[in-house]
């Protein structure tokens, strides 16, 4: 009943499992795959169906199984935001071969791009184009990203940014996990 109640569903425990909505179902299989303690929690789509706010409990759980117990988790998920969130590491999957595995931070620094977005205001269209090894990869509403060469300084695109107008927005683009998977797959 304690891993009902923080899940928010120990008011529905006398109602069949298929009466309850498809979000409340995962969260009771999730309390079945705890009431044992187990060593390793191995889910399938855990948060599918889910909500925002039983998304944030199903993680709090997770974690703490985790941080307590020292329970390590295996789950596999489609929602690339939600694994982002979550995991120390990945795999991805493709035709049933792992074809790219390890820590998200250092998946994204093998990726072979570097982008900087830049929102600078009163500074003309193509004000980079001063600089070698930049290329404009999209404009976005206020904003340009920048393709940057292997050896091109983002801190030159910064003072040149700074220059012409007035920054209002400066960062390196950090790929997601789901442009990360469609890159893998593409390749």
């Amino acid at each position: 009943m304690e891993i009902l109640e923080i899940l928010g569903v120990a008011g529905r425990s006398k109602d069949r499992v298929e009466s309850l909505s498809l979000g409340n179902q995962q969260r009771v299989q999730l309390a079945a795959a705890l009431v044992h303690e187990p060593d390793v929690l191995v889910l399938d789509e855990p948060f599918s169906g889910l909500d925002p706010v039983g998304t944030d409990v199903l993680i709090e759980i997770l974690d703490q199984e985790r941080r307590t117990r020292g329970v390590p988790i295996v789950f596999s998920s489609h929602q690339l935001e939600l694994v982002e969130r979550v995991c120390d590491r990945v795999a991805m999957i493709v035709d049933g071969r792992i074809v790219t595995e390890g820590a998200i931070d250092e998946l994204r620094a093998s990726r072979a791009r570097r982008l900087v977005r830049v929102e600078v205001t009163g500074a003309p269209a193509d004000w980079f184009a001063s600089i070698p090894g930049i290329r404009l990869e999209t404009e976005v509403p206020g904003a340009v990203i920048l393709e940057l060469a292997n050896g091109t300084d983002d801190q030159r695109v910064l003072d040149l940014a700074r220059s012409v107008g007035e920054v209002r927005y400066f960062s390196l683009v950090r790929p997601t996990l789901a442009e990360l998977f469609r890159e893998v797959v593409s390749t």
